[in-house]
């Protein structure tokens, strides 16, 4: 093999990559190429990638220091470095529509970056996808950097000096008001994010919202949600949003620094899905870039 190469799928942000397989492992050259088309694309996708959770943690950890499930860490004091995503548990068993923990994973079918509400919130995200559904289950992504782009010129500027609270609790409250438990809330108090980011590589600015991002420090709630609203709106106009449809065997990373996504969601009485993701910790607070 000659390494990864990619080719483009949204003129925003995006790329498929063939030329490897993570079964055989990656030379530092292939890793490093990788490396700068997260920085490139935001979003990569390797199709065909049929790994172990074993291999799949590997790849990680090569990325960088995996991120502990904050669900486990929450209610439980586990240590546990995969999420599945789906219905179908590790015993095989599939849960249905009104299972509490179907229930509670709607909460992703708002835009989000992940772990955008932890101190030290994820760089990248990683999932493999072992049993997709018939109909439904697409994920779509957004760029706000593109986004952040399109931006007049004065809006860059009166937004970019702006610290946004991001509260967990908040933004799956609108899910149920049971969906966290004491335990959980307790261990992910509201922290402070740059809502303008930078990329340490290339500079390449954008804004960091999503669900978690509740109000603005030091502004009125409604004055708040009004430009965190009309942000979103801007970034996910229908002609910006890139739509993955999954399939076995795909692979795919992408940028929480600058991307949003979220489920479309799909029947789980009818069809199962299981996927499985792992997170890449960030390198420090959004507050020291």
């Amino acid at each position: 093999m000659v390494g990864p190469n990619f080719e483009p799928l949204h003129a925003d942000f995006g790329a498929r990559g063939d030329g490897i397989d993570l079964r055989k492992g990656l030379s530092e050259g292939d890793l490093s190429l990788i490396e700068q088309a997260i920085d490139e694309y935001s979003f990569l996708w390797f199709p065909n990638q049929f790994v172990s959770d074993e291999m799949q943690l590997a790849f990680t950890r090569l990325l960088g220091k995996p991120e502990p499930s904050h669900v486990k860490l929450g209610r439980e004091g586990v240590i546990e470095y995969f999420i599945t995503i789906g219905n179908v548990q590790n015993d095989g068993i599939a849960l249905g529509n009104n299972h509490p923990e179907t229930q509670f994973l709607t909460g992703n079918n708002m835009w989000h970056s992940d772990s955008s509400f932890r101190e030290v919130p994820t760089y990248v995200s990683i999932i493999c996808a072992y049993e997709v559904p018939d109909e439904g289950g697409i994920t779509q992504f957004v760029s706000q950097r593109a986004a952040y782009n399109r931006l007049p010129v004065k809006i860059q500027g009166d937004i970019g000096p702006l610290i946004a609270i991001h509260d967990y609790v908040f933004s799956r409250s609108k899910v149920s008001p049971e969906a966290v438990t004491p335990s959980h809330a307790n261990s992910l108090p509201p922290v402070r994010q740059k809502l303008v980011r930078k990329n340490p590589v290339s500079g390449a600015r954008n804004f960091y919202i999503g669900s978690h991002a509740r109000e603005i420090e030091g502004w009125d709630f409604t004055e708040s949600r009004e430009l965190l609203d009309n942000l979103l709106e801007r970034a996910t106009n229908p002609k910006y949003i890139y739509e993955h449809s999954w399939s076995p065997g795909d692979l795919v990373i992408w940028d929480n620094r600058c991307l949003l996504h979220r489920g479309s969601g799909y029947d789980a009485d009818k069809f199962r899905r299981r996927m499985r993701q792992t997170r890449v910790q960030g390198t420090g607070s959004t507050l020291e870039e």
